[in-house]
């Protein structure tokens, strides 16, 4: 069968689905935005349109949206793709797409955006044409801007469904589509979300060794090629409100052996902050804060953790400019680097083909959703694969299990012929999916 998507109706009108929902329209398509009550859909377009930025950037786009409520959900039948975009409760979803199954017509396609629930989990015991054709479509806030977009289907999803949603995102609303697996998390925020969750962890070594914590940031930002925010910079535009809730599904989804399970809870310094809501930008300030004076002139603080209190920000420049050199050396910023970056992407080499079929997936993931410039497998080429195999095995840690395929295959790097091939988990060279 092929499956063609033109209509859209999107169930939540919620941050997450009122962003897809404009993402559709400004597409050309023609959407149906149903939330609990017709006031909330309403609320949901005005945000929409009126939004900061807008979800769409012309009044005809917004003309494609009819808003409603789930009392109509009867008019799903008229859609090409129903997409659920409640919030992030189970047993909401699953009541959801109970009450919708019925109602869709022969040939459609459904999925929920969720960033953590497992789809057999919402799935299970539904219809076998639902389980036919459904998958996940994880976007990535804010939809406008953010390229990625990971798709994940379920054990029983058909490979039309898949191509259907992977043509639509793609080519019709420009996603980078990215395949993953039904693992906890998937690709993007596993990864990302060890990085800064391990990332609380470790650095405090650094600190107690008299790194500043604007020093952290410097080197896990612009050497390794991460945004300017770094690891509090970043969590404090998240939240840290945002990674306690991460913290505890992934507590709930990892496997037993995973070495993610270590660095779950916050360290102490940073579950006071969470106790007395001190979260981050959302609530004025987490590790860092911005007073704005009368004057127009802006003064910036850093909440030091070792001694917790405020202090004025420092500019701080680190002694290593690239990826290669920093990771390996041996003074105290090289340690630091090793821990909470070398600690991510050996980490992200024991993930495939756990999480995803292949090592491409998982470094466009991590340049689409969280801005690396490299992906995790690219990286490693950078710095150099065998060095760090060589590294791994002297201080007795085990190989992750790409790089021991690398190291197996005699193979010197994850891709080669300037990027056009990548290393498969047979050991071969294939050549790299058209993006």
């Amino acid at each position: 069968m092929t499956r063609k998507i033109d209509s859209v109706a999107v169930l939540g009108g919620g941050t997450m689905g009122a962003g897809i929902a404009g993402a559709c329209a400004e597409a050309g398509c023609r959407v149906l935005l149903l939330d609990v009550t017709n006031e909330a859909a309403e609320k949901a377009l005005d945000r929409i349109v009126n939004g900061r930025p807008p979800a769409v950037d012309t009044p005809e786009a917004a003309a494609r949206i009819e808003t409603g409520s789930f009392d109509e959900l009867a008019k799903i039948a008229e859609f090409d793709w129903i997409c659920e975009a409640v919030i992030e409760d189970l047993a909401t979803k699953r009541a959801l797409f109970e009450k919708l199954e019925p109602l869709r017509k022969d040939g459609s396609v459904v999925s929920t955006n969720t960033s953590g629930i497992p789809l057999r989990s919402i799935t299970e015991g539904m219809p076998d044409r639902l389980r036919r054709d459904v998958t996940v479509t994880h976007f990535f806030n804010p939809v406008k801007v953010m390229k990625l977009m990971e798709l994940v289907p379920d054990a029983d999803t058909t490979q039309d469904a898949v191509d259907a949603l992977a043509e639509f995102c793609g080519k019709r609303l420009g996603k980078g589509v990215v395949h993953a697996k039904d693992t906890v998390n998937f690709i993007g925020n596993r990864i990302g979300c060890y990085w800064m969750l391990a990332g609380l962890h470790k650095a405090r070594a650094g600190l107690e060794q008299g790194l500043s914590m604007e020093m952290v940031d410097a080197l896990m930002g612009a050497p390794v090629g991460l945004p300017s925010t770094g690891l509090y910079g970043l969590i404090d535009l998240i939240g840290l409100d945002i990674m306690d809730f991460v913290g505890k599904n992934l507590d709930r989804n990892l496997p037993a052996d995973d070495a993610g399970r270590g660095y779950l809870n916050f360290p102490p310094a940073e579950q006071e902050m969470m106790t007395r809501g001190q979260l981050g930008r959302k609530t004025g300030g987490g590790f860092y804060k911005l007073t704005k004076h009368e004057d127009g002139s802006r003064t910036k603080e850093t909440f030091d953790l070792l001694t917790g209190a405020w202090r004025p920000a420092m500019e701080v420049t680190p002694s290593h400019g690239d990826a290669r050199s920093l990771l390996f050396a041996e003074d105290v910023e090289g340690r630091l680097a090793w821990a909470c970056m070398g600690g991510a992407l050996v980490y992200a080499a024991d993930l495939v083909p756990q999480i995803s079929d292949d090592i491409v997936n998982v470094d466009r993931a991590m340049r689409w959703g969280f801005a690396w410039k490299k992906g995790p497998f690219e990286l490693l080429d950078e710095i150099g694969p065998s060095a760090v195999i060589t590294r791994l095995e002297q201080e007795a840690h085990q190989v992750p299990h790409m790089l021991a395929i690398l190291r197996d295959a005699g193979a010197d790097s994850f891709y080669r012929d300037d990027g056009k091939e990548f290393l498969g988990t047979d050991g071969k060279y294939h050549p790299v999916p058209a993006e």
